[in-house]
């Protein structure tokens, strides 16, 4: 086969590479977009933030996305044995979107794909690279297609957004562990079959193990009748169960009053999968000829949906960079691109670390928000972790330390805790 070319070639079609190869078409540049699987394919991330809307407006995919019949979101709902608080995101602090969706990943991302495809992205399915040579002017990648066959593409960039698959990260020896602890997800989809007043089908239900407190499930509803259902623990919470991922999956909804209460009718259709040790990091985000997007980069915890959104944030970035870059303006990827990328993404990592350490659930817990603080938080939760007009975005840990203490001593009778400054 003939070696091919363009501007920028991209490592997957998932939700970054799809946003990036669009954005960079915008801006006159060719693209080409290879993808392992065969679309339309299962994922998870579900789940989408509001700050991701965003993204798909710049992209131009906005109409798209609407008129796709996906299940309206406003907010998310946090259930802990009888406790139960929302997080609405028309009530946040950021001007931000006050709605977004809940998704089947398999129809959402073919339609940002073939959005991506109709502004002139090129986008080669069941393929994957299999060998890359980076220099400082020409990219050489080696793609084997499900022939067998393999051909080159030459590019003068490549942006790798394949997600879990993290490609470059593996071929170049990138990959270093995480410093959060080895958890594994239980995930499934399932009819639900739940009375229209059981619970708010236009928010996300995270519901709390009520007595393992660093248990917890996610119960997103699709708009078809069916939902995501999926629990995330460390590993020896599941040894009291059976090893296939069935009796652990409805082992610990079991457990766990409220949920069960959800799903008593549902009718479990679906396999269920397993995804273990899913947190990563890189030693860089970029180097001669390439950047990583996405999960590709980073992925830190399910547990409040900021995939998508990362992956979105840092295609926006990178596509910036790069149209500058291509169009010979000198650029600075650690400065222009990594540096800022990684501001939103340690202040999900303050909740995220939190949420686990109970820290961050004492908080939204709390029986008696303060609204102004809620908005805030509200703001981190509906995806705007770049805001750092948001003290709990600029100051993420102190400030969540600070309001952490503050609840705790309010938890405490007799307390006269002052309101965290």
């Amino acid at each position: 086969m003939n070696p091919l070319s363009s501007d920028v070639l991209i490592i997957g079609a998932g939700p970054s590479g799809s946003i990036a190869a669009a954005l960079l078409r915008r801006q006159g540049h060719s693209v080409t977009v290879i993808e392992r699987q065969k679309f339309p394919r299962f994922s998870i991330g579900e789940s989408l933030l509001a700050h991701a809307l965003d993204f798909i407006a710049e992209a131009g995919m906005s109409e798209a996305v609407h008129s796709a019949g996906f299940q309206y979101k406003n907010g998310a709902t946090f259930v802990r044995g009888d406790e139960v608080t929302d997080f609405n995101f028309a009530q946040q602090f950021t001007q931000g979107s006050p709605y977004t969706f809940q998704v089947q990943r398999a129809p959402f991302d073919q339609v940002l794909a073939e959005q991506a495809e109709a502004q002139g992205a090129v986008v080669r399915y069941e393929e994957e690279i299999v060998n890359a040579k980076f220099g400082a002017e020409k990219q050489v990648v080696t793609v084997r297609n499900k022939a067998g066959e393999t051909y080159d593409i030459t590019s003068r960039f490549v942006l790798d957004a394949s997600g879990f698959g993290r490609t470059l990260p593996k071929m170049l020896n990138l990959e270093v562990p995480s410093a959060f602890p080895v958890r594994r997800a239980y995930f499934t989809h399932v009819e639900d079959r739940m009375l229209s007043n059981a619970f708010d089908r236009q928010k996300i239900v995270i519901t709390v193990h009520p007595t393992l407190h660093d248990i917890w499930f996610w119960l997103i509803p699709f708009s078809n009748g069916r939902s995501s259902l999926g629990v995330v623990a460390r590993d020896e919470h599941f040894a009291r169960f059976a090893t296939d991922p069935v009796s652990r999956l409805r082992g610990l909804v079991a457990e766990t009053p409220s949920l069960a209460r959800l799903l008593t009718d549902a009718v479990f259709d679906t396999p269920v999968n397993e995804l273990r040790g899913y947190s990563a990091n890189v030693k860089t985000m970029h180097g001669q000829g390439w950047a990583l997007l996405g999960n590709a980069a980073e992925f830190l915890d399910p547990v409040f949906s900021s995939g998508v959104t990362i992956a979105m944030k840092s295609a926006s970035m990178a596509a910036k960079v790069l149209h500058r870059q291509l169009g010979g303006e000198p650029v600075n990827w650690e400065a222009d691109f990594a540096v800022p990328l990684k501001k939103g993404v340690d202040a999900f990592r303050t909740y995220v670390s939190s949420w686990y350490d109970g820290r961050f659930q004492t908080v939204i817990f709390h029986p008696k928000p303060d609204p102004k603080i809620k908005a805030m938080l509200c703001s981190v939760l509906a995806g705007y972790a770049w805001d750092e007009q948001n003290p709990f975005v600029s100051q993420s840990e102190r400030r969540l330390q600070s309001l952490y203490e503050y609840c705790a001593a309010l938890a405490t009778p007799r307390s006269h805790a002052a309101l965290p400054t």
